[in-house]
């Protein structure tokens, strides 16, 4: 059994980039249907996609590097061999090593987030509930997050780290003096911007408003707050009364544009105006960081503030990989164990047939009213003989090279009081 990954991440793929190959977790099932129609219907796969990476995992009889390459080049609208430039293909044991280092946070542009796990355990439960996994990825799956359990309660991996969210606040603590004069706005109503809604209304900001497709999930996460929630339709004719603008959504087009923000600019009279980016793609046209009085961030220009206090977490990292190391041997070792599986099949249907066979001679022999003992002993034999037939071939055929190795086996399988 063949398992491979392809993906594509922020150490390898600029952000335009990465944002063609955004899949939303709700589309997963027809998503791995049209993949699995590409490479083969019996192999397994799961895509993992966050704002930071586009992963597809896989396990069948053979590996479908290529096949998987170009479905991932074809859904994203680009050739494979541009795609090719800023992917990585991985097989076997460096396929799970890199599984098991995402679900740990080691591969996080945050390095040690928890988030990942959460995202990871999502895409696997919905590759599940598609019919797309089968025993190898599934066993491949819950080991890394038997890892990451186990890397995250034995090492300080995330003890130092910095979240996008405390990033941003940081961010725009030194644009604005004080963030409790500042009015904020939160674009969408997921995970990411619940954390960074938790983070910025920690600094008692003078006004928070959610800005979400559906009001009722946004009306709640306002709620925790004080804030208001409003209709994204709304967005082009309020943008102007807030200073800091934070957006994360699932949108395939952006939902802040050029016009939108110099107008609101215009409106503000040109006091500056803190936004962040964090959707992949992209939910602000980049053209709007030109403007003057905009700061706009993305998920990337956060990467240097995140990555600070590397140093301290070195030690972490250190006995994190040994983690990873003994987890990734134990999944070659039980992949290795697999690979006899159908052999191991194979003797037990061979051993039925030969048992149900001279089950249906004795059965005979004692409806004819055969001895009961003649019966067994017939039953015995032939079972025997039917064993050893093959051995026994094999010590009179071939040459003296093949004899002597069928001798040498034939010792180890049968003799046993020998050894």
């Amino acid at each position: 059994m063949a398992v491979w990954a392809i993906g594509l991440n922020h150490n390898t793929a600029p952000l335009d980039l990465r944002g063609r190959f955004a899949f939303a977790l709700e589309q997963t099932a027809q998503t791995l249907g049209t993949l699995r129609d590409t490479i083969a219907d019996n192999s397994e796969v799961a895509i993992l996609s966050t704002c930071n990476r586009t992963e597809i995992y896989g396990a069948g009889e053979q590996a479908q590097l290529q096949q998987t390459l170009h479905w991932l080049a074809q859904s994203g609208g680009v050739s494979a061999d541009a795609l090719q430039e800023h992917t990585y293909a991985l097989l076997e044991a460096d396929a799970a090593r890199h599984a098991f280092r995402v679900a740990s946070g080691l591969d996080s542009m945050v390095l040690g987030e928890p988030q990942i796990l959460g995202q990871m355990k999502d895409a696997v439960r919905a590759a599940s509930e598609a019919g797309a996994l089968g025993t190898t990825l599934n066993q491949l799956f819950q080991r890394s997050f038997a890892v990451a359990k186990e890397v995250r309660s034995s090492t300080e991996i995330g003890a130092h780290s910095i979240s996008m969210a405390a990033a941003a606040v940081r961010l725009a603590s030194q644009l604005f003096e004080n963030l409790a004069d500042t009015r904020v706005l939160f674009v969408g109503a997921g995970e990411m911007i619940e954390l960074c809604s938790t983070h910025f209304a920690a600094k008692t900001p003078k006004h928070i408003a959610i800005a979400n497709r559906t009001l009722e999930r946004g009306e709640k996460l306002a709620s925790q707050f004080g804030g208001e929630v409003m209709r994204l339709a709304d967005l082009p004719q309020r943008l102007h009364e807030f200073d800091i603008v934070i957006s994360c959504t699932a949108s395939t087009l952006p939902l802040i544009g050029l016009g939108a923000v110099e107008r609101a600019l215009k409106q503000r009279k040109h006091r500056p105006m803190f936004m962040v980016d964090l959707a992949v793609p992209r939910d602000i046209e980049p053209e709007v960081k030109s403007l003057e009085d905009v700061y706009l961030y993305t998920v990337d220009d956060l990467s240097e503030v995140v990555q600070t206090g590397q140093a301290n977490r070195q030690a972490a990292v250190a006995q994190a990989e040994a983690i990873i190391d003994a987890g990734v041997q134990s999944f070659e070792h039980w992949l290795d164990q697999r690979s006899h599986v159908p052999l191991i099949q194979q003797l037990n249907a061979q051993t039925e047939t030969w048992r149900e066979a001279e089950l249906a001679r004795a059965r005979k022999m004692i409806a004819k009213g055969d001895d009961i003992d003649a019966v067994l002993e017939a039953l015995s034999r032939g079972l025997t003989q039917k064993m050893l037939h093959g051995a026994m071939a094999e010590l009179h055929a071939g040459d003296t090279v093949a004899r002597e190795r069928a001798k040498h086996a034939i010792e180890h399988f049968f003799l046993r009081s020998n050894r």
